[in-house]
């Protein structure tokens, strides 16, 4: 059977369907860490075979959001503060690096898909967290493409990938939601004056607030998890 039959295509397209839908729930903390569970009872819940469970599980592990025991079957990964301290950090290394070439580059980068979404009026303001997430993301994303590199951008995208799970929570308070629009339209205004050194200050600031923001918000949350027994200990 060659492998663009159909069958191979259905098996594959059934396996995306339910990597993302597992990893939805563990972004939206319908899984929780420390959650356990088999094959067999994820593929009754997804209502599919065994097979694209198993190759979408294998793939989230991977990916570092599940961990897998002989005895005990899947699991959902703690929280590992100190990669998710290490991929910030990667981060910082590659947003202040792209920051330092449009403020010195000789031809001024195009910023205004990123002026529109940002530099608007305070009541035009976007306000559904899930929302305003997706469109951090953009805003920073777009800082990084815009030098052209494109290898720059691809790490940076999978670093983005790999912290979503938490930064994500930095939009469930609408303080935070404010800050962002006023930091972000900050940082273009200083990218746009060609003002490398404050607007790498303000950069810096700016996801190191977020960062402090996720880990307290994680934390209560993980805790409050503890407290209903949703999360399991071993």
């Amino acid at each position: 059977m060659s492998a663009s039959s159909p069958a191979v295509s259905k098996a594959n397209a059934l396996a995306d369907q339910v990597y993302q839908r597992l990893k939805d729930d563990i972004f939206n903390f319908v899984l929780l860490p420390g959650d356990r569970f088999t094959e067999s009872e994820m593929a009754a819940r997804c209502g599919v075979s065994r097979t694209p469970v198993r190759d979408a599980l294998y793939r989230l592990e991977r990916e570092g959001y599940l961990q897998v025991a002989f005895r005990s079957g899947w699991s959902v990964r703690p929280f590992d503060f100190k990669r998710f301290d290490q991929l910030y950090d990667l981060r910082i290394v590659l947003e202040l690096a792209a920051v330092a070439r449009l403020c010195e580059s000789e031809t001024a980068a195009d910023l205004a898909t990123l002026q529109g979404v940002w530099a608007v009026p305070r009541d035009e303001r976007e306000t559904d967290g899930k929302r305003v997430g997706e469109l951090d993301e953009a805003f920073h994303q777009g800082l990084v493409l815009a030098t052209g590199n494109l290898e720059m951008a691809r790490v940076h995208q999978d670093v983005t990938e790999k912290i979503r799970i938490i930064r994500r929570l930095d939009f469930t308070r609408d303080r935070r939601i404010d800050a962002t629009y006023d930091e972000h339209q900050e940082i273009l205004r200083l990218i746009t004056q060609r003002k490398g050194a404050n607007a790498a200050i303000n950069l810096r600031s700016h996801i190191e607030a977020s960062k402090a923001e996720v880990h307290k918000i994680t934390l209560h949350m993980l805790y409050e998890a503890r407290e209903r027994g949703l999360v399991g200990t071993g």
